[in-house]
């Protein structure tokens, strides 16, 4: 008498695997967008900071840092004076910090609070940051020629490429669910350039100085961001 045949019933693994494979796209589709922004918003300016900072630490001459300034001083010209000046003191004491504190006391007149609060510590705990890591590294100024627009204090990392890089992320980072995230991106993004290029220009910081503030100023606002909206809370609204 012949065996019955029997249809064979899926492996209960083959179940299980498409269970987790749903769960991980929900996940994905979930927390993508916070995953990639601890990836490329936090571990890799961090990573790019203790590489650079681990080199000044040593004393290690960085092989880009005075062929770049040398570069820049060639395209020396009267009217590039004039703009990169402009643009270091819009870079930081005549810009970026009377910009900050007013930003910070519209937000709070608008009584949005968890976005004032946001940016008064990403902002004010950047330039601390700034001061603290400049008399822990205490890397002097670049010497190669006399800058029309001398700085004093130490070097590394640059309090401009800090401030003005803080503010662009603070910014893009509370405009990305709105409308206006392209725009303030691509225009702060540009303004932080033009300053990091302004301090290479006039000779007062290594490039070395403006790649670490950029770092570490990315990251930092990144991690106060992730800090002060978790949960689920964005910016401008309640619970996604």
């Amino acid at each position: 008498m012949a065996l019955a045949q029997r249809v064979p019933e899926p492996p209960l693994h083959d179940a299980a695997l498409k269970q987790e494979a749903r769960f991980g796209v929900a996940f994905l589709r979930r927390h993508g967008l916070r995953l990639l922004l601890v990836f490329a918003g936090l571990l890799l300016p961090l990573w790019a900071f203790v590489e650079l900072a681990d080199e000044i630490h040593e004393q290690d001459i960085i092989p880009f840092d005075v062929p770049i300034l040398q570069f820049a001083h060639s395209l020396a010209r009267e009217g590039y004076d004039r703009f990169f000046v402009a643009i270091s003191q819009l870079g930081y004491l005549y810009g970026v910090v009377p910009f900050d504190i007013a930003f910070v006391l519209a937000l709070s007149l608008l009584r949005r609070f968890r976005e004032a609060t946001y940016a008064a510590i990403a902002l004010g705990g950047s330039a601390l940051l700034n001061i603290a890591a400049k008399q822990a590294f205490a890397r002097d100024r670049p010497s190669l020629w006399e800058s029309i627009a001398p700085e004093h204090n130490y070097s590394f990392p640059s309090g401009h490429a800090m401030g003005s890089a803080t503010l662009a992320c603070v910014l893009t980072l509370l405009a990305w669910r709105t409308r206006w995230r392209w725009p303030v991106a691509v225009i702060a993004a540009a303004f932080v350039l033009l300053v990091g290029l302004s301090r290479v220009y006039l000779g007062v910081h290594y490039p070395s100085d403006i790649l670490a503030g950029w770092s570490v100023a990315t990251a930092w606002a990144v991690a106060v961001y992730l800090l002060a909206f978790r949960g689920g809370v964005g910016p401008w609204r309640g619970t996604k």
